[in-house]
């Protein structure tokens, strides 16, 4: 497959690249400014471009088979979020180029809690509250869009660099836990499942989860 990515230098974005490239796909890599170092592999294509910009957008997944956003705002700029969102569903609409979204878990329901998402449950850490605010706009922002082939992807609740196992579980709108009541997922792991999605759709317009 043809695969663009943007956040492609950041922790989940060089992770999928590094997966995609491994199973033998074309990878092309979304650079705001290419004279700033980005540690990619050479076997990238580098493009120049904004997802914030439906213009960029079209142009770069010209001729691609897929999009991958894993892009996420540093803090206190929250709202790019949406803004990445807006341009690359307006910038793929009628392109007919599929969309794979990393978002956040803050959207997810909390097992036994009668229907309260994390962001919502007690003692949710008050520091990542607006990345998960702004990623929970960002879920809904998609799932208004009626023209572009997307999925979202939520990680479990604590997505950290680790160790690729292969070994997870997939869900849909429900955060999954193990039997110790935690819930968590490697980067590694994430861009495994991800790159499942891409070969196999299994979750076209939809939202799904993974986690151990």
């Amino acid at each position: 497959m043809r695969i663009t990515v943007f956040g492609a230098t950041g922790n989940v974005g060089s992770r999928v690249v590094a997966e995609a490239l491994a199973r033998g796909h074309e990878v092309t890599a979304v650079v705001r400014d290419p004279a700033k170092p980005h540690g990619l592999p050479s076997t990238v294509a580098l493009a120049v471009g904004d997802a914030r910009d439906p213009g960029d957008v079209s142009r770069i997944a010209a001729g691609q088979d897929l999009v991958i956003t894993a892009t996420r705002p540093a803090p206190g700029s929250e709202h790019e979020l949406t803004a990445a969102t807006r341009g690359l569903l307006d910038g793929l609409a009628g392109t007919g180029v599929r969309l794979i979204a990393v978002g956040g878990a803050g959207s997810l329901t909390v097992p036994g809690s009668d229907g309260t998402v994390l962001a919502e449950s007690p003692g949710f850490p008050d520091e990542i509250r607006p990345i998960a605010l702004a990623c929970n706009e960002q879920l809904d922002l998609y799932r208004a869009d009626g023209k572009v082939d997307w999925t979202y992807l939520s990680p479990a609740a604590l997505l950290e660099p680790g160790v690729r196992t292969g070994r997870f579980r997939l869900g849909l709108d429900e955060l999954l836990v193990d039997a110790e009541g935690d819930s968590a997922i490697s980067m590694e792991d994430l861009a495994i499942a991800l790159l499942d999605e891409a070969e196999n759709p299994a979750h076209r317009r939809a939202r799904f989860t993974v986690g151990y």
